[in-house]
């Protein structure tokens, strides 16, 4: 087939609004098609039908850019060939109906992962109640409340500057590493540091609020420390300055 007639009529490119018409009656068609495909809308049909052929229409219109994002030349390829037409009015339609599933999988899993997270915080605070840990220890879950300040943690944390960790804390981050590390059984981590094991809840109550470790609840749902990017990158760049000194000392 030849190629698609572009000339302008008045200073506008007549190829200009056959795009945009495309992408405008795209818009609609998928629109509607996904009016169909949802079961789940209630009320008024025409005014869900409605919603859902402008919000196809305002998808479509974003497929240029899109196309450009994907280095694609199709829409230069619509002027030298009519027949890339409609392939452009399919890849738009198909744009329309398939975005919007993909934005409500993403969304649903957003939502999933909020659930999952209030959830943690939920089983920590009672974690947390049982053991005896002050409610500082979640302090980025709510905000802690000045009358209910504990006594002995926030103390040891104080006493560790927050640019700063000791040999004590870098066992533990080691230790903490090595896996294992459950929520609330120190007698484990005092076996494989120096620190006596009535600091160890101190340190960790530290070294989480430096952002170094945190407790997550693993596929058992067992409580479980573990270093977060910020632990891990610190903890890597001590072992290489050590093993660089080792290396050192034996040269």
């Amino acid at each position: 087939m030849g190629s698609v007639q572009t000339t302008a009529v008045g200073g506008i490119d007549i190829h200009l609004i056959l795009i945009l018409g495309i992408m405008v009656a795209t818009g609609l068609l998928g629109g509607l098609a996904n009016f169909f495909l949802n079961e789940r809308d209630t009320g008024s049909p025409w005014r869900t039908a409605g919603k859902h052929m402008v919000l196809g229409v305002v998808a479509a219109l974003t497929v240029p850019l899109f196309l450009n994002m994907m280095s694609s030349h199709l829409l230069e390829a619509t002027r030298l060939k009519s027949s890339d037409l409609f392939v452009f009015a399919g890849f738009c339609l198909l744009y329309v109906v398939v975005s919007r599933r993909f934005f409500e999988n993403i969304a649903a899993h957003l939502m999933r992962q909020v659930e999952q997270v209030r959830r943690e915080v939920k089983h920590l605070q009672a974690s947390g109640d049982r053991n005896g840990v002050p409610a500082a220890s979640f302090s980025a879950a709510r905000p802690a409340e000045p009358e209910a300040a504990p006594e002995a943690a926030p103390a040891s944390i104080v006493e560790l500057p927050r640019n700063a960790v000791s040999y004590g804390d870098i066992e533990l981050m080691r230790a903490v590493a090595e896996g294992n590390a459950i929520y609330g059984a120190n007698t484990g981590l005092a076996a494989r540091t120096t620190l006596p094991k009535d600091q160890i809840a101190a340190r960790l109550a530290a070294l989480k609020a430096m952002g170094l470790i945190e407790s997550k609840i693993d596929e058992r749902n067992v409580v479980r420390w573990y270093l977060t990017p910020k632990g891990k990158s610190l903890l890597d760049g001590i072992n290489a300055a050590a093993s660089l000194e080792e290396r050192r000392d034996a040269g």
